[in-house]
């Protein structure tokens, strides 16, 4: 084959940019509002999440979703396998609020709310305290090994491993009674299973927290691919203000910037070093933004410095750019078909959902009829059994009386009073009797009926089917 000029050389950069490895970011540590914002954040989810499962109510963990006995304890509230239809409510509600968020605000939830986030936060804050700012890490990195730099890594890693484990164990513990999984760790008697989970979920939080990073947030997020679908020319985004900006370039405080025709923009990075994802927002919107404003805190503290006007790079829309949109104008075309459409669905979700738990009655029960045959006594009365399974979802002792009704003179000969702990479900076997001639032939519907002795309020029936031999 003959060697055609300029083409090996062509071919050899090709190939260097398809095998580029993932440059290394060193976020830049800021201060300022939406620094603060992203922190204020941090406190509240943390505590929340590290917090919830030492609280008690009615003497046991507040919030417990204990898997063995199928029971999941929030609060005052009691759910069974059964109320699965809640979980699918609340994760409608959980949709609909993220679709929401997003038309208005963008990828605001990516950037103070999400776990990933969150965690990747926490996690850095710790490498700046042991191993510096963004300068003395970039540094330390491209020294050679050595007794300082191997300590500095080590602790690094001890501290993230430790939180981690933390991390993995607090989310075992809603699964699993805190306290006496604490018990179990002291003792050393954890089952394989927790330890699995416990290794499992802090292995995932120091791989994605310490390592993965903004990869996760680049290239494994799904969310960032369907982004785009909910946002339009009126959702506030973080943005670049290109006209007020460019052309950009480094000038003196004193400078007339105007006159030499520059924008207001200095061309001084520092948008672009404290990214978390490390995305230059003057390129316009970009999936891999974020939404964490880290850039608009960088740029606004250095138009203070130049003592020009903030808002270069802000919170704003497309169309208050081109339209030279006010803050009031820009809260008017938020209110969009889009928006209210979300905002109403999600009102009557909400509203459904609250009055559904409100009204639940904590007294759950099915019939079940025996598959035996229709029992015919010496007097000619026919007997039908069934298997009632009752379910006390409230937190109080209750006691509970059956009835049945739906052919005249059917009569309970089994037992038809009995208590009910708290929170517990019971197999009641009922005998119902008939008069000879009080039926037809066949199968005749009766209802069982269950209700509260102290609450008339607590009351459910239910249909079944009386057979009567031909």
């Amino acid at each position: 084959m003959k060697n055609i000029p300029g083409k090996h050389t062509e071919y050899k950069e090709i190939k260097q940019t398809l095998i580029e490895t993932q440059q290394k970011i060193y976020p830049r540590a800021i201060s300022g509002y939406y620094a603060k914002l992203r922190w204020y954040m941090v406190w509240f989810t943390q505590v929340l999440f590290y917090g919830t499962l030492w609280l008690s109510w009615n003497g046991r963990q507040a919030v417990l979703f204990d898997l063995a006995a199928r029971k999941f304890y929030i609060f005052g509230l009691v759910f069974w396998p059964q109320d699965f239809i809640y979980l699918a409510v609340l994760l409608i509600i959980s949709a609909l609020l993220l679709f929401l968020v997003t038309a208005v605000a963008g990828r605001i939830f990516c950037g103070y709310a999400c776990p990933q986030t969150v965690y990747t936060e926490i996690f850095m804050w710790i490498e700046r305290k042991i191993e510096g700012n963004r300068v003395a890490r970039i540094k330390l990195d491209g020294f050679p090994l050595s007794v300082r730099k191997i300590t500095l890594k080590t602790a690094k890693h001890f501290a993230w491993i430790s939180l981690s484990l933390w991390t993995g164990f607090t989310f075992v513990g809603y699964f699993t009674p805190v306290r006496t999984l604490t018990h179990e760790v002291l003792n050393y008697s954890l089952g394989p299973w927790q330890i699995f989970w416990i290794l499992f979920y802090g292995l995932a939080t120091y791989g994605n927290a310490g390592w993965l990073r903004e990869q996760v947030c680049k290239y494994m997020c799904p969310y960032a691919r369907f982004q785009s679908s909910m946002l339009d020319k009126d959702t506030l985004n973080v943005t670049y203000d290109s006209e007020r900006g460019e052309p950009r370039g480094p000038r003196g405080k004193k400078t007339d910037y105007k006159s030499l025709g520059l924008g207001s923009c200095v061309d001084c990075d520092i948008c672009v070093q404290v990214c978390p994802v490390g995305i230059d927002i003057r390129k316009g919107l970009q999936y891999e933004c974020i939404g964490c404003a880290l850039c608009i805190d960088a740029c606004d503290e250095v138009m203070d410095k130049l003592e020009y006007p903030k808002g270069l790079i802000r919170y704003t829309t497309e169309h208050a750019l081109s339209k030279k949109l006010d803050r009031h104008g820009i809260l008017l075309r938020m209110l969009r078909p889009r928006i209210l459409i979300y905002s109403s669905v999600l009102a009557l979700m909400v509203l459904v959902a609250v009055l559904s738990l409100a009204l639940r009655s904590p007294l759950k029960f099915d019939v079940i009829r025996d598959r035996g045959l229709p029992r015919v006594t010496d007097n000619g009365s026919i007997d039908n059994v069934y298997r009632l399974q009752i379910m006390n979802t409230s937190e109080q002792s209750r006691h509970y009386i059956i009835e049945v009704r739906g052919i005249p003179g059917a009569s309970i000969v089994s037992e038809d009073e009995f208590d009910m702990p708290a929170a517990t479900t019971r197999v009641i076997p009922a005998r119902i009797r008939v008069p000879a001639g009080s039926a037809k032939k066949g199968s005749n519907k009766i209802i069982f009926v269950v209700h509260d002795r102290d609450d008339a309020a607590v009351s459910v029936a239910e249909k079944a089917a009386f057979l009567i031999p031909r």
